[in-house]
């Protein structure tokens, strides 16, 4: 079974996680945006029995009901996102993975909300709403 993980910068946030990604994509929502500053982010998830956390434990803000963005207490990285809606899995941050070039994101979403000065070229699709209107496998 393959084992990947991932770290904040500082390396005090620390997680692993064992078997396939349930699935890979960009996100253009402004909540998300705002969370990083940046003007897309790319997430994974997996199911929540495949990982853990090996490091410090993650701060939890919560940025609306029922959704919750995990971070570094020490540098301020944020590492995933955990929502009510999905009780199955949690959200990593691509870009935190130790391997990021071997990520491969499969859709875009929420991007009826794209920046409009973000030219977006590749050929993925692009779901106009949120993740639900996206078939994801649950575990």
């Amino acid at each position: 079974m393959t084992s990947r993980g991932g770290r904040c910068l500082c390396g005090d946030v620390v997680y692993q996680y064992s078997g396939p990604e349930n699935w890979s994509g960009h996100c253009h929502c402004e909540s998300c945006r705002r969370n990083c500053s940046a003007a897309i982010v790319t997430f994974f998830g997996v199911p929540r029995s495949a990982y853990r956390f090996t490091g410090a434990e993650p701060g939890v803000y919560e940025s609306s009901p029922g959704v919750r963005r995990l971070f570094c207490r020490r540098c301020g990285t944020p590492m995933a996102y955990d929502a009510d809606r999905y009780p199955h899995e949690i959200h990593f941050y691509a870009a935190s993975l130790d391997d990021p070039e071997k990520f491969t994101p499969q859709f875009h979403v929420h991007s009826g909300e794209r920046l409009a000065w973000l030219n977006v070229v590749d050929e993925l699709p692009k779901y106009e709403k949120s993740a639900s209107s996206v078939n994801k496998p649950q575990s």
